[in-house]
């Protein structure tokens, strides 16, 4: 459903849906309501600066009838947030598509208390491009190569290729090394992730998730290991490595989950999207995109006597 109200300040309208009846006689008195314990004049001044609007642009008033509109749109009242310390690489732009190295510690989109400081929302703001939308995403402590779509028109083409999976993703991770594994192996099981719980979780049934593991180096008891993911479940790699006893380096999620602290810059998580390829759907030609970002915690082979 298109919003009535262009994005602002790099960051999209909200959309609210009205109950068809209820014990509110106006719109107004619906979001009051629900939200106004957060701050109702705010609130009500934007029904009387004409901010809040239905399908087509209509706006509403203080008595617009409950219902009159299904659907309202309204910008959200954001707070001021401190910029992270952490900077977005651009890989490639063209009038389609727009790949960059995220950083460790960004977000891919808004959510929580990061909007602005996502790396959506600095990049619409940075490019002046409003309609950009990501194509895929990587958790905020994960950094590496991320596409967005720039253009509506050829959007579906490429949001074709990652529903269908016609993309392959390779990622590196240090982590400790056992001696005992074998590899390379394919981890599979199945995974569930609720809305409601912090963490993703194996369960037993069909699986759902499948992570092909392999040790590149290894030097001082830690590993550099590549990760090729077949499905895409929230945390998989994360969950997978933890699952053999090789939990990834300042992982505060998995196998442990640690007390939430502030974010040390200097302990990123060591779990890196490196590459991308695909066949590009508009050219028919296969394109690679990598990473110029390092992990560090890899120790460097100890130098011959």
């Amino acid at each position: 459903m298109q919003s009535p109200l262009p994005v602002r300040n790099g960051v999209n309208a909200t959309r609210l849906r009205l109950p068809g009846e209820g014990p509110w006689e106006t719109a107004m008195d619906y979001v009051l309501d629900r939200f106004g314990h957060v701050d109702p004049d705010g609130i009500i001044d934007r029904f009387d600066r004409g901010e809040v609007v239905g399908l087509g642009g209509a706006a509403l008033t203080r008595r617009t009838p409950l219902s009159e509109h299904t659907f309202i749109w309204y910008y959200r009242e954001l707070p001021q947030e401190d910029r992270l310390p952490v900077e977005i690489s651009i890989l490639h732009q063209d009038e389609n598509l727009l790949v960059v190295d995220k950083p460790h510690f960004l977000p891919t989109t808004p959510g929580g208390m990061y909007v602005a400081e996502s790396a959506l929302v600095r990049l619409r703001v940075a490019l002046d491009i409003p309609d950009l939308i990501p194509m895929h995403r990587l958790d905020r402590m994960t950094a590496g190569v991320l596409l967005f779509s720039t253009n509506p028109e050829t959007r579906g083409k490429y949001q074709v290729m990652f529903e269908k999976r016609r993309i392959e993703k390779e990622y590196e991770a240090v982590a400790p090394v056992r001696e005992d594994l074998e590899l390379p192996l394919t981890v599979r099981s199945r995974m569930i992730k609720s809305r409601t719980y912090l963490l993703a979780q194996e369960v037993a049934g069909e699986p759902n998730a499948e992570t092909r593991i392999e040790l590149l180096e290894e030097s001082n008891g830690l590993g550099r290991y590549r990760l090729l993911p077949h499905t895409g479940k929230t945390h998989q790699l994360r969950v997978h490595m933890a699952s053999l006893g090789i939990g990834i380096l300042n992982d505060p999620f998995y196998p442990v989950l640690l007390d939430q602290a502030p974010d040390d810059y200097t302990r990123p998580l060591q779990l890196l999207a490196r590459s991308v390829e695909f066949m590009d759907p508009l050219t028919r030609q296969t394109v690679q995109y990598r990473s110029g970002l390092s992990l560090d915690a890899f120790p460097p082979a100890a130098a011959a006597p």
